[in-house]
């Protein structure tokens, strides 16, 4: 939450910055802001509302200057207003700062400030911290040794600091100069020619420079124009590792979609084939996981799995659950990371985690990571994103290798980690008693799921003429069993997120234990309708539905006949595999939630109240 860029360089900052936050915005949109520091002054334009809106302000301003920093902002303490817009600007003029997290003991550091003089113009905690390095700044001396006084005000400030943080500092006595520091916050530092930039996502500084250092909770990184250092909060000197991002600009580009999401649920087969490729035996039997850092005998030692997660990641655990005690034979649990880390759960010895989270930098998934480390378990990571928190604190895990997902509803990120999921099941089901030509089977299934999904996107006109049809109503109930429960989760959420209409998922067995109360001429009913043992099952649910005059759309794989007239809407996906249905269901409940939202003139890729990353608790 939260877009954070600053530039020390070269060229003229406010464009680069500018740029940057439109990349960013999708991090936060209630307000955007920058500063630029120049002609010994600290220039500042900020504005409520969307990065466009900055950008008409910023028109006004005469920014010349080669430093400087910006903001978007998700709004934590304060409301949404000018005033509440980054960057902030310390009381004495000296100082401005743009911040990612919650600084939780603001409240005193306000109350010592005021006390010696110093005054506020918002209602944040962000510019309490800046003051708070304008006071450290006042006492601090020049030091005989060269050591920036810039650098050692902040330093001290973040000594007294309780909670997260990203965040990039300009003071007006160092013009070309920035400090910037990291705790529980994602924060980079991108390595150009001639140019440095600080971004809280690499999409900011892609079309400048694929050059990155990640930086690790507890450092600060010092920027001039001739190079940069980093140390510790403790002054520990820190050996910089840089490394290269592997996607170009054009991934996080819309090209010729209307909308990122959209672009991002086509993209889908091709991001199944990134997420398997070389990940199979070569006997064509079991999945290969290189960065479990767990031997097979290990493995085999395991009696239960733990997967912790949050939103959409946490229903594609959900299916993974399934999965592994269908395929392997083994008890697993699923929690929201949320709770966990407060919960005081039982676990045996020979448990091994799970966390998953797209971006790596899911705040609660990060700490219940660090929770069961902290009780001895190893915790692997189902992720996105090279060299992010939960990547590298991780005991070892798996990269999905999607690219960048910029929509703030994930679509391919979560096909990809149910498909990961899926090749997890195979993968421990082959080292316990899966027969050889079991797997192959499972391989085969998994290796067709980009196709299945091609072919279910060609569904997609079909679900835009529902979509219109359907968009009216104000209530969704989203209905299926087993492995396609969680799917039900995730379109009822899918549809709340983008196009803010209420949906409530559940098993279908259990609508008439209390949700069937709702079922009127004016809640549609969205079915998942599979081949197999439980078909007459969801008929009869169904027909409990119709039968109080419920509408009802069915998603329905091939083969299956329905009763004349039980649904009022049929969307077809192919029949397949156990393993691959969730992922093939998925689809028609993206694109359902997409074209309601687009019929309704919803903001799709920018819902109300959302952002992409969520870094605060």
């Amino acid at each position: 939450m939260c877009g954070i860029v600053g530039y020390v360089g070269k060229q003229k900052a406010a464009s680069i910055i500018l740029e940057g936050l439109k990349r960013l915005e999708y991090r936060g949109y209630d307000s955007a802001g920058l500063c630029i520091l120049q002609g010994g002054q600290l220039d500042v334009a900020k504005k409520a509302g969307r990065v466009e809106v900055l950008v008409k302000e910023a028109a006004r301003h005469r920014f010349n200057g080669t430093t400087g920093i910006g903001h978007t902002r998700w709004a934590t303490h304060g409301g949404v207003t000018d005033a509440n817009a980054h960057p902030h600007i310390s009381s004495d003029g000296k100082f401005a700062l743009i911040h990612n997290g919650v600084i939780e003991n603001y409240a005193q550091m306000k109350t010592f400030l005021a006390g010696k003089g110093y005054t506020f113009k918002s209602e944040t905690d962000t510019e309490v911290l800046c003051n708070l390095i304008a006071y450290h700044y006042a006492k601090e001396p020049s030091d005989s040794n060269g050591t920036s006084r810039f650098l050692e005000s902040v330093r001290k400030a973040l000594e007294h600091v309780e909670g997260t943080y990203g965040i990039a500092v300009l003071c007006v006595d160092f013009p070309g100069e920035m400090v910037a520091a990291r705790e529980a916050s994602p924060l980079l530092l991108g390595v150009g020619d001639g140019e440095y930039i600080v971004a809280s996502d690499a999409s900011a500084l892609i079309n400048r420079t694929q050059n990155v250092v990640y930086l690790k909770d507890g450092e600060l990184v010092y920027v001039t124009a001739a190079g940069f250092t980093i140390t510790t909060l403790g002054q520990a000197d820190v050996s910089p590792v840089v490394d290269r991002i592997t996607w170009s600009i054009a991934d996080a580009e819309r090209g010729s979609h209307a909308h990122f999401m959209e672009k991002e649920i086509f993209e889908q087969p091709v991001a199944l084939e990134n997420t398997m490729r070389g990940r199979f035996s070569e006997d064509g039997s079991t999945a290969n996981f290189g960065g479990l850092n767990l031997s097979a005998p290990e493995l085999r030692q395991i009696d239960r799995f733990m997967f912790c997660a949050c939103g959409s990641a946490w229903h594609a655990c959900l299916v993974a659950e399934h999965l592994i005690e269908r395929y392997a034979r083994l008890p697993v649990e699923v929690d929201y990371a949320s709770e966990f880390r407060y919960r005081n759960s039982p676990l045996d010895r020979n448990t091994l985690f799970f966390v998953m989270s797209q971006s790596g930098e899911t705040i609660d998934t990060l700490a219940a990571l660090r929770e069961a480390k902290r009780k001895g378990y190893r915790v692997l990571a189902i992720n996105n994103v090279v060299g992010s928190s939960i990547a590298r604190e991780a005991d070892g895990g798996v990269y999905q290798h999607v690219g960048p997902e910029i929509g703030v509803a994930s679509t391919k990120a979560f096909t990809s980690q149910l498909l990961l999921g899926a090749m997890l099941a195979l993968y421990i089901a082959r080292l316990r008693d899966m027969s050889f030509n079991d797997g192959v089977q499972y391989v085969n299934a998994l290796k067709g799921a980009p196709d299945l999904v091609r072919q279910a996107l060609g569904q997609a006109a079909h679900i835009q003429a529902i979509a219109k049809r359907y968009a009216r109503y104000a209530d969704f109930l989203f209905l299926g069993r087993l492995s396609l429960f969680p799917i039900a989760l995730e379109g009822a959420l899918k549809l709340k997120e983008i196009s803010y209409i209420h949906a409530e998922g559940y098993p279908a067995a259990e609508m008439k234990h209390g949700p069937i109360a709702l079922i009127s001429e004016k809640c549609p009913s969205v079915f998942f309708v599979p081949k197999g043992e439980i078909f007459n099952k969801i008929v009869s649910s169904m027909q409990e539905i119709k039968a109080r005059k419920g509408k009802i759309i069915a998603i329905v794989t091939e083969g299956c006949e329905l009763p004349a007239g039980l649904a009022d809407e049929v969307i077809p996906i192919p029949d397949c595999h156990e393993a691959v249905l969730p992922i093939v269901a998925t689809v028609p409940v993206q694109l359902l939630s997409y074209y309601i939202a687009v019929v309704l003139k919803c903001d799709v890729d920018k819902p109300r109240n959302l952002a992409k990353s969520v870094t605060v608790e």
